[in-house]
């Protein structure tokens, strides 16, 4: 791809799939690395791992696409223990493409331009012609249906790209994503073992015989018929009980009852042997759901699931209402299924304005003197609009019908950073530096704002209608003839996404909850303009709530603290409820992970502060400096593992230098030592084919592939 200097006329690229948001094609085996500052004790043997989408097919990104498109790479540091000194560390970085069947067939055949999947954004443009999106399906099918003939190395059987997230269950490592089961890959290496089903993992070695005749018998994630594969599609936040060692997900799909429900409970040695013969459920259905939708995550307790029925809608019956397949309408309601965590079929529905939730932070149970579960409560990522949805593919949203009183100026260019000449020949940045909001609101008649100084001192509120809040829920379950959410109200107005909680207190009512945010756009960014992390941010929620005790925020629009992120920022309080850190400039970062401080076997709930304030924020880090005029990354471009200490959300105690760069992407999670060296065996690994297969079968399927583009 030629670069173009300042003066040259340049077509618009994709915000998503450039700079450093744009695919990384080159694989690492586990390569020693270098660091600076001092590694924590507690990281010595484990590894942090981080999923992501990276398109192999027409990667020069010459396409419509979505930042939730792509093929799922792992990128991991390995904090691998010394040998000759058990106390240090030898790190190694390694990451490697997750080789899902469409991934194979994709790296088979050179002939295809465009990916085997349709894109994200063909679904969501409103532009999208019937006919457009029924070829683009019918493509897939067609290559889908070429992969099985005579001569073809990789058949494919399931159309996911597993490139969402990365979790550990009962001795496995499994990548995961929407648009099918999970996947197990081996740690510390990153190869890929097949498709976990809810019994066992393809490739794996079986635990005994007897053990492993009965796998072969159950139904798997599905279960059976010529359909099965619609109900394997499985939510990319599977949540694992640290407690119970159960595995809790859920599945949706077009048809009625929409969602179903899966608990798999460890079958390894746990520590309470009665938990290794809890219930397994497989494909429950959960009654009720309005219909096929777009579920990314759930909330789930220690007793208690709940399932998230938005008005952001996932189906093809759309198309024949004049919508796209991915439609939000907030005049809907947003709905809550809460139900015990085994007995879907006692599913309760709540019901409040529409919202879009794409993360849950943490849910717990609230008991009365007796031990009675009263009430379920949650923290979760409320977006006001489906915004994010449509920016991540460079689609203009649809208007939101609360939005009479803003008018949206024109977005500021992607590229105005790297061009001053470029801003000087734009009119509307005569009034706008490159550090102002994009969406700049004009309001009339809201008298909770006014004038602004700065852009940075307007809260992310300004436009009512672009929020992405840290809320909570609470949902009573107090026998009545009706369910009532009896509070719902967000704990700070800065934008907040991308949430974790200590390990160990996940499921229980976390003290700390830490997140990612923005100082300078909300997380639903305007068109042409990518959003990027630039704050690392950890909220009280024990404290924020207790201040809403004293000070009730009003239902659904309320809100505990309405400082704006600078002053947040600013504040020298050492009991301040939100402490942020904020990465210097052009620095930016991606979801973060907390490991605990001190031995973990050996901790107990009784010391908050210790479980959840005293450990590490890990979290991959770049610097845009290392851009080029264009705005692309340069060859030599690399990425930093930052660990930030997370009792001060100050220092930053070391940074591991990587020998590439990691683009932006989606989630991660921390392995243990106790995890890496207890994983189950494996008897055979995924690979790509060396030796290609050259007759009139293979010679006809790739001319009919090179023909379907």
């Amino acid at each position: 791809m030629s670069i173009q200097g300042p003066s040259s006329k340049r077509t618009a690229k994709h915000p998503y799939l450039t700079g450093n948001f744009a695919p990384v094609t080159k694989t690492w085996p586990p390569t020693p690395v270098t660091w600076t500052g001092d590694i924590p004790e507690e990281l010595h043997g484990g590894m942090y791992v981080r999923n992501g989408g990276n398109p192999v097919t027409n990667s020069h990104l010459g396409r419509e696409a979505h930042w939730f498109d792509g093929d799922g790479m792992l990128s991991g540091v390995w904090f691998h223990r010394s040998h000759t000194d058990p106390r240090q560390s030898v790190v190694n970085f390694v990451n490697q493409f997750v080789l899902t069947d469409v991934y194979l067939s994709a790296a088979d055949n050179g002939e295809l331009q465009t990916p085997i999947l349709p894109s994200i954004s063909t679904l969501v443009n409103p532009a999208s012609s019937l006919f457009f999106i029924l070829w683009r399906i019918l493509r897939t099918l067609l290559i889908v249906i070429l992969s099985h003939l005579p001569g073809s190395r990789h058949a494919i059987k399931r159309i996911s790209v597993a490139n969402t997230n990365i979790i550990f269950h009962d001795s496995r490592a499994l990548a995961t994503c929407e648009s099918g089961p999970p996947i197990r890959v081996t740690l510390p290496s990153l190869e890929t073992v097949g498709w976990y089903d809810g019994n066992r993992a393809e490739g794996e070695a079986p635990l005994q015989e007897t053990r492993d005749s009965d796998e072969e018998q159950r139904p798997g994630f599905g279960g059976a018929g010529p359909l099965s594969w619609m109900k394997e599609w499985t939510t990319g936040h599977p949540k694992v009980d640290k407690v119970t060692g159960e595995l809790v997900l859920f599945h949706c799909n077009f048809a009625p009852p929409y969602v179903h429900y899966s608990l798999v409970p460890t079958e390894i040695s746990h520590a309470n042997e009665a938990q290794s013969q809890l219930p397994r459920i497989l494909n429950a259905p959960v009654p009720g759901c309005s219909g096929g939708k777009l579920m990314h995550d759930f909330g789930v307790s220690r007793l208690h699931t709940v399932i998230l029925d938005l008005p952001l809608t996932l189906t093809p019956l759309n198309l024949a209402k004049n919508k796209p397949v991915v439609s939000y309408d907030p005049n809907r309601p947003a709905r809550f299924g809460v139900f015990p965590r085994r007995h879907p079929e006692l599913v309760r529905w709540y019901e409040t304005s529409g919202c879009c939730i794409f993360h849950t932070a943490n849910a717990w149970d609230e008991t009365d003197l007796y031990g009675n579960v009263t009430a379920v409560n949650m923290l979760a990522c409320r977006l006001t609009s489906a915004s994010l949805v449509f920016s991540a593919a460079n689609i203009v949203p649809p208007p939101h019908p609360a939005r009479k009183d803003l008018t949206r100026s024109k977005p500021m260019s992607f590229f105005a950073r790297y061009h001053q000449q470029e801003q000087n020949q734009d009119v509307e940045k005569l009034s706008m530096d490159e550090t102002s909001p994009l969406l700049v609101a004009s309001v009339s008649g809201n008298k909770n704002t006014g004038p602004s100084k700065t852009p940075s001192s307007v809260p992310m509120s300004y436009d009512e209608q672009e929020q992405c809040r840290l809320y909570y829920y609470r949902f009573s379950l107090c026998l009545s003839t009706s369910n009532t959410i009896t509070h719902q109200f967000a704990l700070s107005s800065i934008p907040f996404e991308f949430p974790t909680v200590s390990p160990i207190t996940d499921m229980d009512h976390a003290r700390y909850i830490y997140g990612c945010s923005t100082s300078v756009e909300s997380f639903g960014a305007a068109l042409g303009k990518a959003t990027k992390i630039d704050v690392l941010v950890r909220m009280d929620v024990k404290a924020l709530l207790a201040r809403a005790q004293r000070y009730r925020p009003e239902a659904v629009t309320g809100c505990v603290d309405n400082r704006t992120i600078d002053e947040i920022l600013a504040s020298e309080d050492p009991n301040d409820p939100i402490k942020a850190f904020k990465l210097p400039p052009n620095h930016y970062g991606q979801e973060a992970r907390f490991i605990p401080r001190g031995n973990q076997t050996g901790l107990t709930v009784n010391d908050p502060a210790f479980l959840e304030e005293s450990g590490h924020l890990l979290f991959y880090v770049f610097n845009e400096d290392q851009l080029d005029v264009a705005g692309e990354c340069t060859a030599n471009s690399k990425s930093e593992l930052w660990v930030l200490d997370a009792s001060t959300m100050r220092n930053v105690t070391c940074k591991i230098h990587l020998p590439t760069r990691i683009s932006y992407g989606l989630h991660g999670n921390w392995f243990t030592e106790d995890q890496i060296t207890g994983q189950r065996g494996v008897e055979t690994l995924r690979s790509l084919s060396d030796n290609k297969v050259d007759n009139k079968w293979t010679r006809m399927q790739r001319n009919l592939t090179s023909r379907l583009g």
